[in-house]
């Protein structure tokens, strides 16, 4: 018992130090997609993933290229869905949007016919509350709006999958095959472009290089490790901390401002933290399991 609270205290230590990577993508990318088509940023960004961990290919076998080109799609979908909405909306808005995937996990598992407690409904409710009071403006939905909500059910997918198959195999050789993967597809998406814009991808080399290296890599071999001890529903709760940390990001960044509302909303995310981990003593006198009938 000691031994797994101590690896899921590591792998939630993990999640948030990917939670902090992850969250400077998103000024970053809504800054340089302005001048860098979506296909071009992907496959130039998991190009020099996939070069980076490529070292790591070796016992590979049928069942690692199913669960590593499943999760790619998935990571691919995700991303360039992503990088597209960003094109359309601010990125504290897109940030809210994804984070419903802290609602979206335990219900796709409770479909599924998991047993949810009710108080992984509750924490990732009170979240998404207040990543709501943080950056919702009103205003009527837009494209952009309606593709970071499909968005939100494919990474909601990807964690879930995650959960099933990270223990099955050596988590750097997994990150591996799901980067060469996305690689691949990026390229194919990109078609040419890629030799057009060489110009574009010199001027922003250094940011290119940082999604690559340590938000794509690092970050994907992180949380990859990471829910090997840490349950779906847990680290999807975790994820609405990413938006904070955008929101920190986006005002050294991009000058973006946090008010009355952004405080309010910060709380509310870290109560539904606190609330998610309640003792699991406390928890057996009442607490309700939410199961298939």
């Amino acid at each position: 018992m000691q031994i797994e609270n101590t690896l899921r205290f590591k792998g939630l230590m993990l999640l948030i130090l990917v939670n902090v990577i992850s969250a400077t993508t998103f000024p970053l990318i809504k800054d340089i997609v302005s001048s860098l088509s979506p296909s071009t940023l992907i496959a130039t960004r998991f190009f020099i993933a996939a070069a980076v961990l490529a070292v790591n290919l070796r016992n590979f076998n049928a069942v690692l290229f199913r669960d590593g080109t499943v999760l790619g799609l998935f990571l691919f979908l995700f991303l360039a869905i992503e990088t597209i909405a960003l094109k359309t909306i601010p990125a504290n808005r897109a940030a809210f949007i994804g984070s419903l995937n802290a609602l979206i996990v335990p219900l796709l598992a409770w479909l599924s016919g998991q047993r949810v407690p009710l108080k992984a409904f509750l924490a990732a409710g009170v979240a998404v509350i207040g990543i709501g009071v943080m950056f919702w403006e009103g205003g009527e939905l837009g494209i952009g709006d309606v593709l970071m909500f499909v968005d939100a059910f494919i990474y909601a997918g990807y964690i879930i999958f995650l959960d099933r198959v990270a223990p099955r195999h050596s988590t750097l050789t997994l990150t591996s095959v799901q980067l060469l993967f996305i690689a691949a597809l990026g390229l194919l998406w990109n078609n040419t472009q890629i030799i057009h814009q060489f110009e574009v991808i010199q001027q922003h080399w250094g940011v290119i290089l940082y999604l690559g290296v340590l938000a794509t890599a690092a970050v994907i071999w992180l949380q990859t490790l990471a829910q090997q001890w840490v349950s779906a529903e847990e680290t999807a709760l975790l994820y609405t901390l990413e938006p904070l940390f955008a929101t920190i990001f986006s005002f050294w960044l991009l000058g973006e401002h946090l008010g009355i509302r952004g405080l309010i909303g910060a709380i509310l995310v870290l109560v539904a933290l606190v609330l998610s981990q309640s003792p699991e003593k406390i928890e057996a006198e009442a607490k309700v399991e939410v199961h298939s009938s």
